[in-house]
């Protein structure tokens, strides 16, 4: 398998020479982009998303360690090499949580590098083989014995006590002893399938997550219902700081190394085991957003803004009207509903009293996502259009199928509707959070999104499909947009005008000033001087 690699140092000679001198087609790697410093190699890490980034740790604007660290959160899965002019064992050391697979002291000849490379691709190749290999070992049944009775409502059935199902949480390494106050469970249930929407989650899959979830928190995984369904358990901040990249190195992994598309759906967080089985479905729900032929994280939480309501066993058929409401196209659903008429209408001695009940039960399903999606307006709406009441004043079966068949389109297209008006409501939040504190030096997709009430991902993928710009990009053109209207109509320094506009560094202002507008601040000021 051949990989790519970005090459960052901010020494051109240096860096040109790596890439001129070193066998990377040889040794199983393909150069696809350089870069001069740090920000410009976060740049092209997010836009190219190489397999490695080979880089200086001493860069222009982003340190090894800051790069590092921004990498991790938008490429979870590129792994890093250092280049170092001194050894700084403790440095090297803090670098390990951020995927770093080499640290190489300079001076370093080519075919020392080569030599490194070639231990780096092996170790990229036994990852890429543990990812798919196929699974002939047992899960662990322990575990298994835990989680599926957890999931599925087992342990309530039986009513057992908390401080039991921590006993066991203990036993399967789930949770560590003592156990922090402040525990928090979320589960995660992750579909893969291929180009053509087939299914591809098997019980191989489960080593898969599984190699991604132990860098990050503790885990309990199982094959349940054809899906991989893990239970991570972490404290607030751990929650925090790794879901979001949990999530988004598993699709990218799925996609990068078996080529397969992922989706990945997100309960919200709970403190108790009890609460468990309610995450699942959670979980299950927000999986039902996603489309089969495209990879895709829905967290309840974006999806479904309601607290969430208390769920039951549903019928399959109401399952599968639900999952068409909140993903899928509107002529989808329609044909659906014209194929669950006939079979309806074909149907035996029985089915006028099964229809009923089956229709009523689609009504509440309908009900209950405009709820969750939109809240107690949406229903009101609903209501007034196609009352559940006037569904009972009628007596033929063909009748009340028709205004369920109603019910369900016009639900359809206000949930789109709503989904519209969230998505162009929270990215105008975004910009206005950048519009009044671009100045903020710290400000960041994190920050946005803490205060939006959103996850990063969901955000950053958001405003990417609705201005066809990523959130730092529309950062930096404010920021930028500020300076040249400083630059014309003051006589402030280019070092007040840097602080101003949220840059911490002069030399990395600049640098994005001229990027943005061909000239550097001293000469645009001139021009201006002179114009």
């Amino acid at each position: 398998m051949k990989y790519t690699v970005v090459v960052a140092d901010d020494e051109e000679e240096i860096r040109r020479s790596l890439v001129r001198r070193v066998k990377w087609e040889e040794i199983g790697f393909e150069v696809v982009g350089e870069a001069e410093n740090g920000a410009d190699a976060l740049e092209l890490v997010e836009k190219l998303e190489p397999d490695l980034l080979l880089t200086d740790i001493k860069m222009p604007f982003l340190s090894g360690i800051e790069l590092a660290r921004a990498v991790r959160e938008v490429c979870p899965m590129v792994q890093i090499a250092f280049l170092s002019g001194f050894d700084d064992f403790t440095y090297a050391q803090q670098a390990i949580q951020y995927n770093i697979v080499s640290y190489m002291l300079k001076p370093i000849s080519a075919k020392e590098i080569e030599a490194e490379l070639i231990k780096i691709k092996k170790a990229m190749d036994q990852r890429v083989e543990e990812f798919t290999k196929e699974r002939k070992e047992k899960l662990d049944i322990r575990k298994t014995q835990f989680l599926i009775p957890l999931l599925l409502d087992s342990f309530q059935n039986e009513r057992v006590s908390e401080e039991a199902l921590l006993e066991r949480a203990e036993e399967c390494e789930l949770i560590r002893n003592p156990k922090p106050d402040n525990m928090q469970y979320v589960v995660l249930v992750t579909g893969i399938r291929d180009a053509n929407g087939k299914d591809q989650t098997s019980y191989s899959s489960v080593n898969a997550v599984d190699m991604i979830l132990k860098k990050y928190v503790h885990y309990v995984s199982c094959h349940l219902e054809g899906r991989v369904v893990s239970l991570i358990a972490t404290t607030p901040g751990g929650m925090g700081k790794y879901l979001h990249i949990i999530v988004e190195e598993i699709v990218q992994s799925v996609e990068r190394i078996m080529g397969y598309c992922c989706q990945v759906g997100v309960s919200r967080s709970v403190n108790t085991l009890g609460k468990c089985r309610e995450s699942y479905l959670e979980a299950m729900n927000a999986l039902s957003y996603s489309r089969k032929d495209k990879s895709s994280v829905y967290f309840i939480s974006d999806a479904e803004h309601g607290s969430g309501l208390e769920q039951g066993e549903i019928q399959e058929i109401t399952a599968t009207m639900e999952n068409f409401l909140r993903g899928g196209m509107a002529e989808d659903l329609e044909i659906y509903l014209d194929d669950l008429e006939k079979k309806l209408r074909n149907g035996g001695k029985n089915t006028l009293v099964l229809s009923t009940i089956l229709l009523t039960e689609i009504g509440a399903a309908v009900y209950k996502v405009i709820y969750m999606a939109i809240g107690e307006c949406g229903v009101e709406v609903l209501q007034k259009k196609y009352s559940m009441q006037q569904m009972r004043e009628m007596e033929r079966m063909a009748e009340n199928f028709q205004i369920i068949k109603m019910l369900c389109m016009e639900a359809k297209k206000m949930l789109m509707d709503q989904r519209k008006k969230s998505s162009e409501v929270i990215c105008e939040q975004a910009v206005q959070i950048i519009q009044d504190r671009y100045a903020q030096q710290d400000l960041s997709v994190m920050i946005i999104s803490e205060e939006i009430g959103v996850s990063p991902n969901y955000l950053s993928s958001l405003i990417k499909k609705t201005t066809g710009s990523s959130l730092v990009e529309i950062l930096t053109k404010k920021r930028i947009e500020k300076a040249m209207e400083l630059l014309q109509c003051t006589g402030m320094k280019i070092g007040e005008i840097t602080e101003l506009c949220g840059y911490k560094d002069q030399y990395y202002f600049s640098h994005c000033f001229k990027k943005l507008t061909g000239v550097s601040p001293n000469k645009y000021r001139r021009e201006h001087e002179q114009a």
